[in-house]
């Protein structure tokens, strides 16, 4: 198994004319839990999005440089943008059910990659409720709507939605940013576990977050990567004055 799951190479990107993302060089490890730290609207989400091309979707925009999942630029001409999306997931700040039931947010994303097994689908939902450490909460409501559901299971259950395609990669954005304390340490377990078996990549302002449930982090600043290095040494021994001053709260 390679040891780098995802490689940006030189990246530049533009808002129009405003460049918010400035020369990015970023390995991502396979099966280790990766934090993106640093102040609001510095491009920790702008980057997290150019990992499944999310950011295609917004108007007025260009790319410099580079992104590898594997060994496969992502941006090339004719790459499949939806099988993409289908290798590296993504869980947003607030979760986002569909208003559907809690069986058919997890079938859908399986009909639409062609799936139509009926036995198939039910192990797949049940397998990845499991995963997602809800099935014992909701194995008895599957077909109640979603919206029933408690913020923390709700953002599990989107969880559980993004790990029925089996993805590869699963991007995290703020995932506990809405929830309250029960619920975010759930998600933080939940995290530990699944990186046994995924990539994964989170974007967060909770320093005590990043600090205990990554294996390496980034600090962003102004669109640059300021310090990329393992989670322990950032927070106890940061070799740049920014990082540091960021970590004990001088700013942000």
């Amino acid at each position: 198994m390679k040891y780098i799951k995802i490689k940006a190479e030189n990246i530049n990107f533009y808002y129009g004319e405003k460049c918010v993302l400035k020369n990015i060089n970023f390995d991502i490890y396979n099966n280790k839990v990766t934090s993106i730290i640093g102040p609001s609207g510095c491009g920790k989400s702008t980057f997290l999005r150019l990992i499944n091309r999310m950011n295609d979707l917004i108007l007025n925009t260009k790319l410099e440089g580079k992104i590898f999942l594997d060994d496969g630029d992502i941006n090339a001409k004719g790459t499949d943008v939806v099988d993409i999306r289908r290798r590296v997931g993504m869980v947003f700040q607030k979760p986002n059910p569909f208003p559907k039931s809690i069986y058919e947010n997890l079938s859908y994303g399986l009909k639409i990659n062609g799936v139509k097994d009926k036995n198939i689908i039910e192990e797949k939902v049940v397998t990845s409720l499991k995963q997602a450490a809800l099935w014992h909460e909701v194995q008895d409501r599957l077909f109640e709507d979603a919206y029933t559901l408690s913020g923390g299971q709700q953002q599990r259950l989107c969880i559980a939605r993004c790990l029925t395609v089996s993805p590869e990669v699963i991007l995290f954005d703020e995932p506990c940013a809405s929830l309250d304390p029960i619920s975010t340490k759930k998600i933080e377990e939940l995290i530990e576990e699944l990186k046994e078996n995924y990539t994964i990549l989170i974007v967060t302002h909770n320093m005590q977050q990043a600090s205990r449930i990554s294996d390496w982090t980034a600090f962003f600043y102004l669109g640059s990567l300021i310090e990329y290095t393992k989670t322990e040494k950032i927070f106890t021994n940061p070799r740049d004055k920014r990082t540091e001053d960021y970590i004990t709260g001088k700013f942000g």
